[in-house]
């Protein structure tokens, strides 16, 4: 899922039936996603560093490397809030028992009512905390990847 400033939904895939050993990373290496974007992605440190995709500097070392992560973590809370504010809106996306298929369609419908009620400004119901970053970061970076971030930095924070 991936969203907009104002926690519009923008895209949603809501077919991928993840178990607790996949990541949701192997899916931005798909090239029915990746040929669809027009600028780059943000992800947090569970998520490769790509081209399109930017992620945090592991270890920052240097002041621009700290204000970029700090300016990517500013900007990427959209969409753990986007996440909140849609399961505070639909509290049956918390436990989802249902087929595969049937909760693709309830995610779904879910997401379109969601961009209908942000849209039309509909008050937010109470959202959950944010959940922390992932701690057990992938550490596959692609040196292209890497050279788009060290390229983002020294344009916007040296």
């Amino acid at each position: 899922m991936t969203c907009d400033h104002n926690c519009v939904i923008t895209s949603l895939d809501a077919k991928w039936s993840l178990g607790s050993t996949e990541h949701w990373s192997r899916v931005w290496h798909l090239p029915s996603f990746t040929g669809l974007l027009h600028g780059v992605l943000l992800g947090d440190r569970g998520y490769p560093c790509l081209p399109y995709l930017m992620t945090p500097y592991p270890d920052p070392g240097a002041g621009p490397q700290i204000q970029f992560n700090v300016a990517l973590s500013r900007t990427r809370v959209r969409i753990e809030m986007t996440f909140g504010i849609l399961k505070a809106r639909f509290s049956c996306l918390h436990d989802l028992r249902v087929t595969p298929r049937r909760a693709s369609r309830i995610m779904t419908s879910c997401a379109v009512l969601h961009n209908i009620a942000t849209i039309r400004k509909q008050r937010v119901p109470p959202a959950d905390p944010l959940p922390p970053d992932v701690v057990d970061p992938i550490t596959l970076n692609h040196l292209t990847g890497r050279a788009v971030r060290r390229a983002l930095t020294e344009q916007f924070f040296t």
